[in-house]
């Protein structure tokens, strides 16, 4: 990294870090600052693994700062962000912006939600809108956790809607419907509908037989090349001009299934000169020969773009505001198309960049987890190497804590991070309160950066070590360690001889080189610096042989006695190492998840 890259990333730290500092009043939360930080500087991106230490030091000095001070620093570095902070009500933490063209009721207003042209809305109504054709990575969360929290905003109504409808190319898996309704509960909601857009497959063939009736859509035969020509060039295809009555008439043969994949399509008439050559008689249905996987949708071949199926479920719905991906803002301009032949009104919409992870080796991709898993490289959707929500439960890293993570993206229209220590703050201050404390030292990991050494104990040792249960929480006692002659230490930890340690729990202790001596030492020598404090388990078969899953690979290793009365899904902290949720105690060793440090 050269220094002006460093000057630039201190400067928008320091920035963040006084807008955050300034706006709750207090020390600037390093997870809450990353994700802008990225987001708004992508050209910090391929320095991820730098930008966090850099940026840490200059929190750490905005922390010293008192509140004034910050004040002051930040009316010269952002004094408009200042004073759109300073403006807020107090104790506005609004983290979502409102809703376009939605003034919320006064309380002398009706009860309605009013839109600023003067008509008003029951109720504001939102869709999450999935392909089922997996489980889901930890990028699709972004979706549920904003619509969620905008129900929360409004009492509104959200639905979840799979749009399954493309059984051959993004073919559905039986199991992502349930799944997803699983993770959207795990994020912290429950969604008051539920469909199947493979369910509804009579109502879309309706309103395409309404259309047609309209003179909006009518059959085509071209090869998909030769309409591709004609259509950049603006000409017109010769079925173009077919009389509803055949178009009606090749429509039903479409649903009858008698015809072959690509043999017939149904367009929406639109505008063959549309200066958006994407726009210009796009395709409403196609024929698909591969048989949908839910029985009851098997038998259909007719089956609806997306466009077409969406922009009229949302219409039957009554959905009144959209949120979808900056790359699709011609699917609305299709759909309008649509809505202007039935006389409907298009819902509000609001387009957003993608949300980029790149603290994991696997691509954020269901068709690639979906191969690793095939090819053996992964273990499962779970896996804690894996992008995905499963993995993130397993675990133990809290719904909420990612819907929060997200929710703080905001809605911006530019592609923006989401910064993984942003998440691991948000479930500290989850767990952290129940989490006991354990010892855990590692001996080897994937990544071959461990080791551990056993080390006699001389001199006049207690007989056992006495760390809390919880350092903040006295009435939960403490734990013993039973120490015979020896202790077990990681190698990074072990001193030079004539060095001095801190058995963390236990007390000091000198190395000689061969042994470790207990000495009458007071804190003083940690304070000092004289001394290290580290983690420990005793020697001997009563230590707890321990898996711990990280995204990194597998760390083995043990952990003190007292570990073996954990509970399944219980959050410990392995001190030192790091958070994790018990997965379960085995014959031959404990397997626990990592969570975070």
């Amino acid at each position: 990294m050269d220094q002006e890259l460093r000057e630039s990333i201190e400067t928008a730290a320091e920035k963040h870090a006084l807008l955050n500092a300034v706006k709750h009043e207090s020390d600037a939360d390093v997870g809450a600052i990353m994700g802008p930080l990225m987001g708004e500087n992508p050209e910090f991106r391929e320095h991820g693994d730098e930008v966090p230490g850099v940026a840490g030091g200059v929190i750490a000095e905005v922390n010293n700062l008192s509140h004034e001070e910050r004040v002051e620093r930040l009316e010269e570095l952002a004094p408009d962000e200042l004073e759109e902070i300073l403006a807020e009500d107090e104790g506005d933490d609004q983290a979502l912006p409102d809703l376009p063209n939605v003034v919320e009721p006064s309380s002398t207003s009706a009860d309605s939600l009013a839109r600023q042209d003067g008509d008003e809305y029951d109720e504001i109504r939102m869709r999450v809108a999935p392909n089922p054709n997996g489980p889901w990575h930890i990028g699709h969360a972004r979706m549920p956790a904003v619509i969620g929290t905008y129900k929360e905003m409004y009492d509104g109504w959200f639905c979840v809607r799979f749009d399954d409808t493309d059984p051959e190319t993004k073919r559905p898996d039986l199991d992502a419907y349930d799944q997803i309704i699983e993770d959207i509960e795990y994020l912290g909601f429950d969604p008051d509908a539920v469909y199947r857009a493979s369910d509804r497959m009579e109502t879309y063939y309706d309103h395409a037989r309404d259309l047609i009736e309209k003179g909006g859509a009518y059959t085509c035969s071209c090869p998909q090349g030769d309409f591709s020509d004609m259509k950049n060039s603006g000409e017109a295809c010769p079925h173009r001009d077919k009389d509803a009555e055949t178009t009606l008439s090749e429509f039903e043969a479409m649903v009858d299934g008698e015809y072959d994949s690509g043999e017939m399509v149904l367009r929406v008439r639109t505008d063959i000169e549309h200066k958006n050559p994407a726009l210009r008689d796009w395709v409403a249905f196609r024929m698909i020969d591969t048989p949908h996987p839910r029985e009851e949708a098997s038998e259909y071949r007719c089956w609806p773009m997306l466009d077409f199926q969406s922009g009229v479920d949302d219409h039957l719905l009554d959905v009144t505001h959209i949120i979808r991906g900056i790359d699709l803002q011609d699917s609305a301009k299709r759909q309008r198309f649509v809505y202007d032949y039935f006389g409907w009104e298009y819902p509000e919409v609001l387009h957003w960049g993608h949300v980029q992870i790149d603290a994991f080796d696997v691509k954020m991709s269901t068709s690639t987890i979906k191969r690793l898993i095939d090819e053996g490289v992964l273990d499962g959707w779970d896996d804690p190497r894996a992008p995905t929500v499963a993995a993130f439960r397993r675990r133990g890293i809290r719904g909420e804590a990612i819907t929060d993570a997200m929710v703080e993206l905001g809605t911006s229209t530019s592609d923006v991070d989401l910064a993984m220590s942003a998440v691991y703050s948000h479930n500290r201050d989850l767990i952290d309160d129940d989490a006991n404390r354990y010892f855990f030292v590692r001996e080897s990991g994937d990544n071959g950066d461990f080791g551990t050494v056993e080390l006699p104990l001389a001199g006049d040792a207690p007989g056992e070590g006495t760390p809390p249960v919880h350092p903040e929480h006295e009435d939960r006692g403490r734990r013993s360690l039973p120490v015979d002659d020896a202790v077990v230490i990681e190698s990074a930890d072990l001193p030079e001889a004539g060095e001095k340690l801190w058995l963390k729990g236990y007390g000091p202790v000198e190395y000689n080189g061969s042994e470790l001596r207990y000495t009458d030492d007071d804190i003083e020598v940690v304070r000092e610096g004289e001394a290290d404090v580290v983690h420990w388990v005793p020697a001997g078969e009563e230590t707890v042989s321990v898996r711990l899953r990280t995204p990194e690979g597998d760390v083995t290793g043990y952990a003190e006695p007292a570990f073996a009365g954990t509970d399944a899904d219980e959050m410990v902290q392995f001190v030192r190492v790091g958070f994790a949720r018990i997965d379960g105690h085995g014959d031959d060793e404990s397997v626990t998840y990592f969570a975070h440090e």
